[in-house]
């Protein structure tokens, strides 16, 4: 049976831990701080999730999908939360959740392909990067060599911002991923001098060292805190949980929830949606106090655009540009960041970003990692304490 290792690095399936040939070091950093990345895939429609109340351009623009009533949680004067994430207003209320505003990039592209490509390499429109920008923070300041792994990738299939990555896990299955990496067979008295079998061997040696990390106390056999929702970022972010709680030693965990390409019928459906990923990270928030973890915490949610200003004729919004998105952890300061886009200054009918998405990731490596940013240009947003 060809082992773990050798089918994965060649046929790049299911479980995708990547080793460079030339060895890192890892500089300073807070690596005992994780990141928590939850995609929203699809273009989460940001108008219709922090809802701008009070500004009548927002039903003009939207006479037949604005919320409104009791389909809104007060966030302050001017703007009210989609009452589908209800669940998360006790972090709001404890200063937990920060909303930053107006998230985007110049030239934007509409494309989800292309757009999500520009978040995950942090590249410019008119560039393309292959390396993700974890994996390029990874390169230069690897967190340290006793770690599980670098990075988990939690129930979707695609690395992201971790491919190129040199170590990194796509785990769907803890229990099935242990059991194969036992059942390996030793390759380093094949090895020799030969360099492609030293790679595999490195590479089994990764995927040793992680399985060894996930197997045992390394998950905990149940998340603290309540009970996790039924639903599939439910499952993922329970999951989360566990591996935190067990103790692996990890940077960065990523989950999805896909379907928010709502060109049709959106207000049920993104309520449908934003009531999943209310729910999930509520609980998760529940579980990582409980467990005493949520100092160590940072959630990001992020997509690859928001929607277009104005509602089609189907009941929903076509593909846009800027859009908020939120922030949650023991550390954050909690509230609004950065500046709403003006709905009497659109650009073609879409939103002007604000805040350049490299901002929330020059805040996680300044503020939150405590490294430098590789976008000097871009400064941290100074929303973690």
């Amino acid at each position: 049976m060809m082992d773990i290792s050798r089918r994965h690095l060649l046929a790049g399936m299911g479980v995708l831990p990547l080793l460079a040939l030339s060895p890192r070091m890892a500089l300073a950093g807070n690596w005992s701080r994780i990141l928590v990345l939850v995609e929203l895939a699809g273009g989460n429609d940001g108008l219709n999730m922090i809802v701008p109340q009070t500004d009548p351009l927002y039903r003009q623009l939207r006479p037949g999908i604005a919320l409104s009533g009791d389909r809104l949680a007060r966030l302050d004067e001017r703007f009210g939360l989609n009452t589908a994430l209800a669940s998360l207003m006790p972090a709001w209320r404890d200063g937990d959740l920060a909303v930053v505003q107006g998230v985007g990039y110049p030239d934007p592209d509409r494309s989800h392909f292309r757009s999500i490509d520009i978040w995950d390499t942090a590249s410019d429109s008119a560039e393309v990067l292959t390396q993700g920008w974890l994996a390029q923070l990874f390169s230069r300041e690897a967190p340290p060599g006793d770690f599980t792994t670098e990075g988990l990738v939690l129930g979707h299939d695609g690395a992201g911002p971790l491919a190129g990555a040199k170590r990194f896990v796509e785990l769907r299955n803890p229990g099935r991923f242990v059991r194969d990496a036992k059942r390996s067979p030793a390759l380093s008295a094949e090895a020799g001098s030969n360099p492609v079998l030293q790679h595999i061997v490195r590479v089994q040696a990764e995927i040793d060292r992680a399985a060894a990390g996930l197997a045992g106390d390394g998950i905990a056999a149940t998340a603290p805190g309540l009970a996790f929702p039924k639903t599939g970022l439910g499952q993922q972010l329970e999951l989360a949980a566990r591996v935190i709680a067990g103790q692996a030693q990890v940077a960065v965990i990523k989950v999805t929830l896909g379907g928010f390409d709502t060109h049709i019928n959106q207000v049920s459906t993104q309520h449908r949606l934003l009531e999943e990923v209310g729910a999930a990270l509520a609980a998760f928030r529940g579980s990582m106090l409980a467990a005493g973890l949520w100092d160590r915490i940072l959630v990001m949610t992020y997509s690859e655009f928001g929607r277009r200003a104005a509602e089609n004729g189907s009941g929903g919004t076509d593909h846009g540009t800027a859009a908020p998105h939120f922030l949650l952890g023991g550390r954050v300061r909690g509230g609004f960041h950065g500046q709403a886009p003006s709905l009497a200054s659109l650009e073609n009918g879409d939103l002007r970003y604000t805040t350049d998405f490299r901002q929330l990731y020059s805040t996680i490596l300044q503020s939150w990692w405590e490294v430098p940013s590789l976008w000097p240009d871009q400064p941290s947003l100074g929303l973690i304490a």
